[in-house]
Protein backbone atom coordinates (compact mmCIF):
# COMPACT_ATOMS: atom_id res chain seq x y z
CA UNK A 1 0.00 0.00 0.00
CA UNK A 2 1.38 3.43 -0.93
CA UNK A 3 2.15 5.89 1.84
CA UNK A 4 0.01 9.04 1.90
CA UNK A 5 1.86 12.22 1.03
CA UNK A 6 1.98 14.95 3.68
CA UNK A 7 -0.76 17.55 3.38
CA UNK A 8 0.28 21.00 2.16
CA UNK A 9 -0.80 22.55 5.48
CA UNK A 10 1.45 20.36 7.59
CA UNK A 11 4.12 23.08 7.97
CA UNK A 12 1.85 26.11 8.21
CA UNK A 13 1.98 28.41 11.23
CA UNK A 14 -0.07 27.01 14.10
CA UNK A 15 -2.94 28.77 15.85
CA UNK A 16 -4.69 27.48 18.97
CA UNK A 17 -8.26 27.97 20.10
CA UNK A 18 -9.42 28.60 23.68
CA UNK A 19 -10.86 25.07 23.64
CA UNK A 20 -7.46 23.65 22.70
CA UNK A 21 -5.75 25.60 25.50
CA UNK A 22 -8.24 24.18 28.01
CA UNK A 23 -7.61 20.65 26.74
CA UNK A 24 -3.86 21.16 27.17
CA UNK A 25 -4.46 21.76 30.88
CA UNK A 26 -7.12 19.03 31.25
CA UNK A 27 -5.08 16.36 29.47
CA UNK A 28 -1.71 17.46 30.84
CA UNK A 29 0.30 18.17 27.72
CA UNK A 30 2.42 21.21 26.90
CA UNK A 31 3.13 23.40 23.91
CA UNK A 32 6.40 21.47 23.49
CA UNK A 33 4.37 18.23 23.39
CA UNK A 34 2.13 19.73 20.70
CA UNK A 35 5.12 20.72 18.57
CA UNK A 36 6.45 17.17 18.92
CA UNK A 37 3.05 15.71 17.99
CA UNK A 38 2.90 17.86 14.87
CA UNK A 39 6.45 16.98 13.92
CA UNK A 40 5.91 13.23 14.42
CA UNK A 41 2.54 12.96 12.66
CA UNK A 42 2.16 9.58 10.98
CA UNK A 43 -1.26 9.75 9.33
CA UNK A 44 -4.02 12.18 8.38
CA UNK A 45 -7.69 11.35 7.89
CA UNK A 46 -10.73 13.53 7.24
CA UNK A 47 -12.76 14.26 10.36
CA UNK A 48 -16.57 14.01 10.48
CA UNK A 49 -16.71 17.83 10.58
CA UNK A 50 -16.16 19.19 7.07
CA UNK A 51 -12.83 20.98 6.66
CA UNK A 52 -11.23 19.30 9.69
CA UNK A 53 -8.66 16.54 9.83
CA UNK A 54 -7.54 13.96 12.39
CA UNK A 55 -3.78 13.96 12.63
CA UNK A 56 -2.37 10.83 14.28
CA UNK A 57 0.88 11.12 16.18
CA UNK A 58 2.96 9.78 19.03
CA UNK A 59 5.07 11.26 21.82
CA UNK A 60 7.17 8.80 23.73
CA UNK A 61 4.92 5.78 24.18
CA UNK A 62 1.70 7.77 24.00
CA UNK A 63 -0.54 7.83 20.92
CA UNK A 64 -2.29 11.12 20.21
CA UNK A 65 -4.89 12.38 17.80
CA UNK A 66 -5.10 16.07 17.02
CA UNK A 67 -8.14 17.61 15.37
CA UNK A 68 -6.92 20.37 13.09
CA UNK A 69 -8.58 22.76 10.68
CA UNK A 70 -6.43 24.20 7.91
CA UNK A 71 -7.28 27.86 7.21
CA UNK A 72 -6.25 28.23 3.59
CA UNK A 73 -6.87 31.98 3.42
CA UNK A 74 -4.37 32.76 6.21
CA UNK A 75 -2.23 29.63 5.71
CA UNK A 76 -2.59 28.72 9.38
CA UNK A 77 -3.26 25.35 10.95
CA UNK A 78 -5.89 25.84 13.64
CA UNK A 79 -5.60 23.31 16.49
CA UNK A 80 -9.06 22.33 17.69
CA UNK A 81 -8.32 19.59 20.26
CA UNK A 82 -5.93 16.73 21.08
CA UNK A 83 -6.61 13.49 22.90
CA UNK A 84 -5.23 10.04 23.61
CA UNK A 85 -7.51 7.69 21.65
CA UNK A 86 -7.09 4.79 24.09
CA UNK A 87 -8.09 7.03 27.03
CA UNK A 88 -10.56 9.70 25.91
Amino acid sequence: MARKSSPIWRNWEVETTPHFSKRMADREFTESDVREMLKRATDWDRDVVEGRWIQKSKTGRTNWELIVEPDRSSKRLVLITAYRPEVD
